[in-house]
């Protein structure tokens, strides 16, 4: 049976609508998708950096459209791990896994992979938001797109837009 390895951050959970939120709280300004397509989100959500160190930041972050049905398919049909490089953020591993355990009850805890580097994972498919896990990663990649990666060459990566395009894909 085939690997997946699947990235939390942009891809199952909603990191730039939970930016956006805490964003708009904070400053009173609302951006947009189109607004901070093609920057990072420091760039998009000035001097937001320290929104991740906040409590809850990780546990309340918004489900992204699809993914949990489609997750759930895939999760049946493959050998399927989340693979979040959480250990940056101490508190987020906690807050991640919760939120884990909320939204895709299903995913089994030996199937969760909280790691620094995903350098370390061996799998045949990655799904991920970020070119710094997917350029390394030997088997079969796949972008999801993201504000922060809309513009750039996709290169060797297939880029999706939405969870329907993953269960074509791969189902």
């Amino acid at each position: 049976m085939k690997k997946i390895a699947l990235d939390m951050d942009g891809v199952l959970a909603d990191e730039f609508g939970q930016f956006s939120q805490f964003y708009e709280k904070e400053k009173g300004i609302r951006i947009t998708i189109e607004e901070a397509r093609g920057k990072r989100l420091s760039e998009a959500f000035p001097g937001a950096a320290n929104y991740i160190q906040s409590p809850g930041f990780f546990r309340t972050a918004p489900v992204i459209t699809g993914s949990r049905e489609v997750v759930e398919k895939l999760y049946r049909a493959y050998d399927l791990f989340i693979v979040s490089a959480a250990v940056e953020y101490p508190h987020s591993l906690t807050e991640k896994l919760e939120w884990l355990k909320e939204h895709f009850p299903f995913i089994a805890w030996q199937k969760i992979v909280f790691c620094g580097s995903k350098n370390i994972i061996g799998a045949d498919i990655m799904i991920d938001d970020n070119f710094k896990n997917l350029d390394p990663f030997a088997g079969q990649t796949i972008l999801f797109n993201q504000p922060h990666n809309h513009f750039a060459d996709a290169g060797r990566h297939h880029r999706v837009t939405h969870w329907h395009e993953i269960e074509s894909l791969l189902l």
